[in-house]
């Protein structure tokens, strides 16, 4: 069976390309620049509409919103390291947006049940948009590491349920003895790459 890859994943190195380059590529008409834009921020971008409790339609539905939106305000981005504090923003809008327009075409009133939403659960705008932060320095820093680190930390900490030693030897050709060595330079590494980003 034949992969077809998609038109970013056919420019080689595209997906480390900084968000410099990218927007340039972008604004200049590239297309496998917007796709690998896209695919470099869309896990930030779907998070928020989790975070705000929408349905996965509806974060499908936001998700489509911000990038029409990135699409006709990035020529106005007058510095793309700035791109990912801005999706968080505008997603975040436009998330309050589609609760407001969803709660109203169900008559109720959207302040009093977003507030006891936030009551409930004690996190407002401001922690969600931390976290949402906190959520992309982690992605940021993970996608610096070599691909066997990444793996490795993927399959240990992000996989439910954890794998055991053996089938993370086996899956990616280590001994099996060797795997807490690894896991702890993977982590350092990973720890050196939020620092330097300045997450605390």
């Amino acid at each position: 069976m034949t992969v077809i890859k998609s038109s970013w994943e056919r420019v080689p190195g595209i997906g480390l390309w900084s968000d410099d380059r990218l927007v340039r590529d972008c604004l200049n008409g590239r297309e496998a620049a917007w796709a690998a834009l896209l695919e470099k921020y869309k896990k930030l971008i779907y998070s928020i509409p989790v975070k705000y409790g929408l349905s996965a339609d509806e974060a499908t539905d936001v998700f489509q919103e911000t990038c029409l939106v990135l699409l006709s305000e990035l020529p106005r981005l007058h510095d793309p390291r700035a791109l990912p504090k801005w999706l968080m923003q505008v997603t975040s809008h436009k998330c309050l947006q589609f609760k407001r327009q969803h709660e109203r075409t169900s008559a109720i009133d959207v302040t009093a049940g977003y507030l006891s939403e936030v009551a409930d659960t004690g996190r407002g705008s401001d922690q969600i948009m931390l976290e949402i932060e906190r959520e992309q320095a982690l992605r940021d820093a993970m996608s610096t590491l070599s691909p066997r680190c990444l793996r490795l930390i993927q399959m240990l900490f992000f996989e439910s349920p954890a794998r055991p030693y053996q089938e993370i030897a086996r899956t990616l050709n280590l001994a099996c003895g060797s795997i807490g060595f690894i896991r702890g330079r993977c982590l350092e590494r990973l720890r050196a790459n939020l620092q330097r980003n300045g997450f605390r």
